[in-house]
């Protein structure tokens, strides 16, 4: 049996998603020209392997995930960029006019890939990065400089309710905050219950705790007429649009991802 085989057999017994995909993507990233390697390419390919069969998500073993049209960094310090999430980033790029400046702040940045996919792709945005976890905005710069935006993004390691008190206003908000109900937790994959961080997760008891301070934050902090996208959970939308209404936010968009469940939503102020 070679190697590429033994590999695919070990994943489906762990009955871990698509096996050879993932296979190809370990022999990708530790022998680049795989039937051909070395003892000690194989060594790294075997520990890879070893730590995938323990369910570690593979982007966190290789360091890396594909994300929109980019590749971003991550590690265990931040939440694995997921396809849904780019709805987002694609509604938030339709918003943006070429011909005006813009400033957009990403509150509970992570790894960078909502706001930094959108400074690549929108060269007249200047933006914020707020988290507050300083390893999660270290990993998020690492990738501000791989995508070559780091001169329009600053990075504020903070609660985001402290950014009222630098009286600014910004023309866009974006965010994917944490919105998985604490008695839904234990219930989650093992995937992301063991390797993303809980902080980017748990929204409080109902899921809506970080709605709810995002819509006082943006009261104060977004211009008139500005808009503000949101990630929401499979069934929070119409509670999320109610909490927002409560502040004089109007709906524009309720946008659906992949499996057709309502997933991004953007207000305007």
């Amino acid at each position: 049996m070679n190697l590429r085989d033994e590999f695919i057999k070990k994943l489906i017994e762990a009955k871990i998603s698509s096996p050879r995909l993932e296979t190809d993507i370990i022999l990708k990233n530790t022998m680049p020209l795989y039937p051909n390697y070395t003892d000690e390419q194989e060594a790294v390919a075997r520990e890879y392997l070893s730590r995938r069969l323990t369910h570690e998500p593979l982007d966190k073993i290789i360091g890396k995930k594909e994300f929109y049209k980019y590749t971003f960094k991550v590690d265990n310090n931040v939440l694995t960029p997921r396809p849904d999430t780019e709805i987002l980033v694609e509604k938030a790029i339709c918003l943006i006019d070429d011909n005006k400046k813009y400033k957009l702040i990403d509150l509970g940045t992570g790894s960078g890939c909502i706001v930094l996919s959108i400074l690549k792709e929108k060269h007249n945005v200047n933006a914020i990065g707020l988290d507050i976890s300083d390893k999660a905005l270290n990993i998020a710069k690492q990738n501000a400089k791989l995508l070559e935006v780091e001169d329009r993004i600053t990075f504020i390691n903070s609660d985001w309710n402290d950014i009222v008190k630098n009286n600014e206003e910004f023309d866009i908000i974006v965010s994917n905050p944490p919105y998985i109900p604490e008695y839904e937790y234990n219930e989650l994959d093992i995937e992301v219950k063991k390797f993303d961080p809980i902080t980017a997760l748990v929204g409080g008891d109902d899921g809506l705790k970080c709605y709810r301070e995002i819509a006082d934050i943006a009261s104060i902090i977004l211009k008139k007429g500005g808009y503000i996208l949101l990630e929401v959970g499979y069934n929070q939308a119409i509670e999320v649009i109610d909490i927002f209404s409560k502040k004089d936010f109007s709906i524009v968009e309720i946008a659906k991802d992949l499996s057709d469940i309502n997933r991004c939503i953007i207000l305007k102020k």
